[in-house]
């Protein structure tokens, strides 16, 4: 289906340019020079196509656009057009690896470019041959539809050639660093078409020559700078020992996944440590240690070389790999193929390990819609890791919520310890003291009549007494105010989200309960804060907190708010289920309050 729609619009598109040219045909170009002055313009093009000038980003920005503009201000639609057929037909032995429908989709694109600019500089105002440069609009507005034609061939493009809806295919073609470099390309060719313009209107061969041998000064500058530039960052992104990507480049492409993961292919993750290494190090000395952790980057780089893995040393003798389109079950199979493979492979100094060979130790986890960025799904990984040391080392496990269960006195160490963080506020704000305690019952009570497993009743419960912790930083004067806050006061009342964040990022032990403390003020229909973020990605617990805590604050005494009775609370529950509240979760707890479990 998605290629027939691709088909469909290539045809049409084959079809408008020949029509396009049907309508100029035949095209007059006249005198003898004219003629010179075309072959001197597909010699130009030819050359400006080999020498592209690349962009930061990787992409190339060839200057025929630039000369194909000045053909249309200086000569019409003629000179340009005929320019253009020649070109693309020399391309077509130049370029025979390519296939021929891209040859002959790429010749309409332009054609219909080039005939649509002509058209919007004549209307605009603009005269053929005649270099007006105190009226700029009409070169402009032309520009300006060369551009956007040229961004909408291609957008119809990729949304026919795609399973993407839409919105997501325009959210990738308007990404901020692209949309910047596209328009400060496009106004480079506005620039260079009128310097052209004006240059060949005085002086054609010469200019010509004259703009060629500027572009291929700056092609081959740009492409030193950008060799040298991707070189200091390959270097920045490696680690010099295994020779794999580091723990910086790791984080940063993992963000980049999880950002784009809403509407692409699911992903794992890995995370691996190699069996018994400090005992192989003490052993053997750190430097043969440091010959396995590079003999070790050097396998897994062979292993992933014909995938599209990412993989990185994450620190230490733990290594971590990014596996697309790859779900968990699938990247378990590869991980114990390969772990096989590495416990058969020799390594001097390996029979003083307890197995007496190499091996390691992985746990695995998916992306989930709703998981609350890179920090929770490492901490998956992190867990599922754990248990595969607790099982014996030498195997790989996929993260199971029921698996990692923390035992009675763990959780009221936990929250004895959380407490303790709340004493702050008995000096300064009795009300959330107070709150984050009955929060923290109603939790309790709910995560029993829930479908949760036990680890994630221990990150509801904690993540219910501490949600408010970031309140610390609101002013005194705007926590306790009487009456309605202000615009600028009700701003600052939401940060306390952020703050509770960033303080509690601080306690590394506590960054599974980060979802909780920032996002239980997110809405399901998504106009809550701080992200707006609707539906199921706002992570489960999340969803459930925001009705506890909205319940609790309907119902006590608040300095800026009225206090409805249980009944109205319950009312205004239902009322916003499906709006405001997660509509699996209200009746629940709803139950819950009406047979008094609180």
């Amino acid at each position: 289906m998605v290629r027939n729609r691709q088909n469909i619009y290539m045809v049409f598109i084959c079809v408008l340019s020949l029509f396009l040219l049907f309508l100029h045909f035949p095209f007059q170009v006249g005198e003898l020079s004219n003629w010179v002055l075309i072959y001197t313009f597909i010699g130009a093009i030819l050359l400006l196509n080999h020498f592209s000038v690349i962009l930061p980003s990787g992409n190339f920005l060839s200057m025929d656009s630039a000369l194909y503009l000045a053909c249309i201000f200086l000569y019409g639609i003629n000179v340009p057009l005929l320019a253009l057929i020649l070109s693309s037909f020399v391309f077509f032995f130049i370029r025979f690896k390519m296939e021929w429908w891209k040859h002959l989709f790429n010749f309409s694109n332009y054609s219909i470019m080039i005939v649509s600019t002509y058209y919007m500089f004549i209307a605009s105002g603009g005269k053929v041959g005649n270099i007006d440069v105190t009226n700029l609009w009409p070169y402009t507005i032309s520009l300006t539809v060369y551009f956007l034609l040229n961004l909408v061939l291609m957008w119809l493009y990729l949304f026919l050639a795609s399973k993407l809806s839409i919105r997501n295919v325009f959210q990738k073609l308007t990404k901020k660093d692209d949309v910047k470099e596209a328009f400060l390309s496009y106004l480079c060719t506005l620039v260079l078409s009128l310097v052209m313009t004006i240059v060949i209107h005085e002086q054609p061969i010469f200019g010509i020559f004259l703009f060629i041998s500027l572009s291929i000064t700056l092609s081959l500058a740009f492409s030193k700078v950008f060799s040298l530039y991707k070189h200091e960052e390959t270097r920045a992104q490696k680690d010099f020992l295994t020779g794999l990507n580091n723990h910086g480049y790791f984080k940063q492409t993992l963000d980049e996944f999880i950002k784009r993961s809403e509407y692409e292919d699911p992903f794992s993750i890995v995370l691996l440590d190699l069996d018994d290494f400090k005992k192989y190090n003490d052993f053997n000395g750190h430097v043969q240690g440091d010959e396995l952790l590079t003999f070790f980057g050097g396998f897994i780089s062979e292993k992933i070389k014909d995938h599209t893995f990412i993989a990185a040393r994450y620190g230490g003798e733990e290594f971590a790999i990014i596996m697309p389109e790859t779900t968990q079950e699938q990247a378990k199979m590869f991980m114990d193929k390969i772990r096989k493979e590495y416990n058969e492979t020799p390594f001097k100094g390996v029979e003083i390990l307890p197995l007496g060979c190499l091996s390691f130790s992985a746990g695995i986890t998916e992306y989930e819609k709703g998981t609350y960025g890179a920090s929770e799904l490492l901490a998956r990984a992190d867990k599922a890791l754990y248990y595969a040391k607790a099982e014996g080392k030498n195997n790989c496990q996929i993260y199971k919520e029921g698996r990692f269960h923390h035992k009675g006195h763990q959780i009221k160490e936990e929250i004895d310890g959380l407490e303790q963080q709340l004493q702050i506020f008995l000096s300064k704000d009795i009300y959330t003291y107070q709150h984050s305690k009955r929060v923290f019952r109603y939790a309790v009570d709910i995560s029993d009549q829930l479908d949760l497993s036990e680890e994630e009743k221990r990150r509801l419960i904690l993540g219910a007494l501490i949600h408010d912790i970031g309140k610390i930083e609101i002013p005194r004067d705007i926590i306790n105010k009487k009456g309605k806050l202000q615009v600028h006061e009700w701003e600052m009342m939401k940060k306390h989200v952020t703050y509770g964040k960033e303080i509690l990022s601080s306690v590394k032990k506590y960054d599974d309960l980060l979802p909780l403390v920032e996002l239980h003020h997110e809405r399901y229909d998504g106009k809550g804060y701080p992200y707006g973020l609707k539906g199921e990605n706002i992570p489960k617990l999340a969803r459930i907190l925001c009705i506890i805590d909205s319940f609790d604050a309907m119902t006590t005494e608040r300095p800026y708010q009225k206090t409805k009775t249980f009944t109205e609370a319950i009312e205004e529950l239902r009322k916003c289920s499906g709006q405001q509240f997660d509509p699996v979760f209200v009746e629940p707890f709803i139950k819950m309050v009406e047979h008094g479990d609180r």
